[in-house]
């Protein structure tokens, strides 16, 4: 009995031996001197806009030698010059082993950055594998890089101190004031506003020190002079301090068609004024069908495309569409225009227009502030609503704790019947937010 108890052992140890020796030939060890380096096409990159679609800058590196083949990603890293990498621009490449960036996307980066259009300044640029899974991370580092980098300004700059407050404007007298433009003549501004019935007047810097209204009612600009009565409507005021002149006109873009909701009796779906371009924007979801373009809701102004080259032609051919969300971006002064298929959120829910299943209420993105996206005039009913990116599930905000702070696939949010404004601003990744505005 005695000799059959030691065998057992003896075979037992045999075993556990023999699976400890299998963990030693399964376990993979990295190699301990592995190095990641990385070469950059150019040491001084300066950008342009004329540019803006051809190659910059390249970034590429040699595969390392781990000791073994793994599952590996890469990013390149871009920070301002003795940046700690917390902040840095971050761009995947997948498994590929170089990044080539155009003029238009490195400016991004770096206007992203805070760097200075127009100005050289230094960056630094590492690249990081990233091996493994969620639950454990390897990660090889390379050395830092730097560079001269010069971004250019791919937005203008039309901002005036002048605005229009009033009853009649959208934040009534307190403000703040509804934005005049800087135009192609010294001293003449332009707003494009839509007002309600009542009466406006003009001042600096939303305050009352230098204000202008018309005591004469003769457009002429008097120095702290009567209010101006206005009718409800979209107009173009032009302020022409030179001569102390102004002018209200009615005034709008907008898309009209049997690819449109309002087909080609109107009212027109509106393009938007973008003061940082000088276009006429808007994101619109077209049915598969006609448009055109025509200003004030009237065919007496008409634009289509006889070419079919995205050139406006006056009274032109119907442009035609297919079923599809897209950017329209029109540029008057050039006769251009483009049609862009195009991702952006929604408002979707029991309370919405179309339901829970959509399409859903679209929102524009404000083109002054990144990350900013704006759904004018929307009709809800009493019920609920979520917030979700191009008609889809996969990403969508709710807001569980009822604070106006986005938590993805959280709590619908309650609503009660109205004309709202909505508000979403993701530009800040740890803490989105909304704003429901009833008028």
């Amino acid at each position: 009995m005695k000799t059959t108890i030691n065998r057992f052992f003896i075979f037992l140890s045999a075993l556990v031996l023999l699976g400890a020796c299998k963990k030693d030939e399964d376990k993979i060890i990295m190699n301990a001197n592995v190095k990641l380096a990385i070469t950059l096409s150019s040491q001084n990159v300066v950008l342009t806009k004329e540019n803006a679609d051809k190659d910059a800058l390249t970034v590429s590196w040699a595969k390392p030698d781990y000791g073994f083949t793994p599952g590996v990603k890469y990013s390149v890293l871009i920070d301002k010059k003795g940046g700690d990498f917390s902040n840095a621009m971050a761009v995947e490449t997948g498994t590929d082993l170089n990044k080539t960036f155009k003029n238009a996307e490195l400016n991004a980066l770096l206007l992203k950055l805070g760097l200075p259009a127009g100005a050289a300044a230094d960056i630094d640029v590492r690249v990081v594998s990233a091996i493994g899974d969620a639950s454990s991370v390897t990660k090889v580092t390379s050395a830092v890089s730097t560079i001269k980098a010069t971004p250019y300004l791919d937005k203008l700059d039309l901002s005036s101190i002048w605005g229009i407050v009033g009853s009649a404007a959208a934040n009534g007298w307190d403000g703040p004031d509804m934005p005049f433009y800087k135009t192609d003549k010294d001293n003449v501004f332009a707003a494009y506003v839509t007002l309600k019935e009542g009466e406006i007047k003009f001042r600096q810097n939303n305050k009352w020190d230098v204000n202008y209204g018309d005591t004469g009612a003769d457009n002429t600009l008097d120095n702290g002079g009567d209010n101006i009565k206005v009718k409800a409507g979209t107009y173009k005021i032009t302020l022409d301090l030179n001569v102390l002149k102004y002018t209200i006109q009615t005034y709008s873009w907008g898309l009209v068609g049997s690819a449109v909701a309002n087909g080609w009796d109107g009212p027109d779906m509106p393009l938007v004024y973008d003061p940082t371009t000088n276009f006429w924007k808007a994101v619109v979801y077209l049915n598969t069908g006609e448009i055109k373009i025509r200003q004030n809701n009237d065919w007496t102004v008409n634009f289509g495309d006889t070419g079919a080259n995205g050139t406006l032609d006056a009274g032109g051919d119907n442009i035609k569409v297919t079923k599809g969300t897209y950017l329209i971006t029109v540029d008057f002064a050039t006769s251009k225009f483009t049609l862009e298929a195009f991702a952006t959120w929604g408002l979707v829910g029991s309370a919405a227009p179309n339901g829970w299943d959509g399409p859903d209420a679209k929102f524009r993105p404000d083109f002054s502030h990144d990350g900013v996206w704006i759904l004018d005039n929307v009709v809800l009913k009493t019920g609920e609503i979520k917030f979700r990116f191009n008609d889809k599930w996969d990403l969508n905000y709710g807001d569980k704790g009822a604070d106006g702070t986005l938590e993805a696939g959280t709590d619908n949010i309650p609503v009660t019947a109205g004309t709202y404004a909505v508000i979403l601003d993701l530009s800040n990744a740890s803490k989105l937010t909304y704003k429901l505005s009833k008028k």
